[in-house]
């Protein structure tokens, strides 16, 4: 380039680096998201470009000077039937795409990772199992599914990755899920894309990539020690839980071993499949669904137990596969298995004492 300034050669190369258009495709979904984008973006430039040229073409072949009188032409239904089937092919097409790649990206699978984000003004709180905890920061593995749980503690937040091309409502009072896997190692822009306030354009932070050796490393160095589960243990003991959820024959509650995931008939009748979701409204408003067979006596935790308290009780239970644990509550050792830190799920490792889920 030796026909251009090195001074405005150097300010083209930095200006189309940070101002870049799109972002990287830096996830397993990015690439597919840019096709049917640029489909989308294809199809309308063509159509544009045909109706530019057919307004310039009759504008000059029926002008008054050309035509002084008017003539009137009748309609073709063959034009016509051309001109609606086309779009509404192009259009369906589209519809199919979008529909494809939204189930794709709103269905996690079986084996990713969890981690629980949490969003309050201005920040957001990630919650790794392992007992990990960042602000505006989230480190995963490169190559590895990972699914994020969302919830808000004030108002509307939403989780975007451009990186990514992911983007999530957090809702206040109610879990949301997306999920990604990072194919390229490196740090990536997080924002939040819905207005929450005065502060709201600060409500930043990283997503960091890492290898899974350096992931491996980064859980070790950042540990409290506990894992999100063995403090939901912690918050279980010192709520006095296990007072009724204890599995005896005289229990006012019911079992909590193997409960997560499970299908729970309710005393009106129905039945509801105890996720996250279930089991966080059971927790802060336990009269909405009551199981059969027991009284309507538990107290709500409204107000007493933080939305990371709720993380914490749900990830305990979600774990809990014997009741021997609810029995020794006090203990907390072991809970989730060596390998539960690491990049890939805890099932590769046998329960210990019983209590962790195969």
């Amino acid at each position: 380039m030796s026909h251009i300034s090195p001074t405005i050669w150097q300010f083209l190369v930095k200006w189309l680096t940070n101002f870049a258009l799109f972002p990287p495709e830096a996830s397993k979904i990015a690439p597919q998201m840019d096709a049917l984008f640029f489909f989308m973006v294809l199809v309308s430039l063509i159509g544009l470009t045909a109706v530019v040229l057919l307004v310039v073409s009759f504008s000059i072949l029926y002008s008054k000077k050309r035509h002084p009188v008017a003539v009137q032409i009748e309609g073709s239904t063959l034009l016509e039937a051309t001109w609606t089937i086309i779009p509404l092919g192009l259009f369906m097409v589209m519809f199919v795409w979008g529909a494809l790649i939204y189930f794709r990206v709103y269905t996690p699978p079986a084996n990713a990772m969890n981690i629980y984000v949490v969003g309050k003004q201005w920040m957001w709180k990630a919650e790794h199992p392992g007992g990990q905890h960042e602000i505006n920061s989230l480190h995963v593995p490169v190559g590895h599914a990972v699914q994020l749980t969302l919830i808000s503690e004030d108002v509307f937040h939403s989780f975007s990755i451009p990186a990514f091309r992911v983007k999530r409502e957090a809702i206040p009072g109610r879990y949301t899920t997306v999920w990604f896997e990072a194919t390229t190692p490196g740090t990536y822009h997080l924002f939040c894309t819905q207005y929450c306030g005065t502060e709201h354009s600060h409500m930043i932070g990283d997503v960091v990539v890492l290898s899974e050796e350096d992931y491996r490393k980064w859980l070790a160095s950042s540990t409290s020690g506990n894992s999100l589960a063995q403090n939901g243990e912690r918050l279980f003991a010192s709520l006095s839980c296990a007072a009724c959820h204890n599995a005896r024959p005289d229990a006012r509650g019911p079992s909590l071993a193997n409960v997560y995931g499970s299908r729970l008939a309710l005393s009106t009748g129905g039945t509801v499949i105890a996720d996250d979701a279930y089991l966080r409204e059971s927790i802060l408003n336990p009269s909405q669904h009551i199981t059969q067979g027991y009284a309507p006596i538990m107290p709500t935790y409204q107000g007493q137990v933080s939305e990371e308290g709720v993380i914490a009780l749900v990830e305990y239970i979600r774990h809990l596969d014997s009741d021997y644990r609810v029995q020794q509550t006090t203990n907390t050792t072991d809970l989730l298995p060596e390998s539960e830190g690491k990049a890939a799920p805890a099932a590769q490792a046998p329960a210990r004492n019983g209590t962790v889920k195969p």
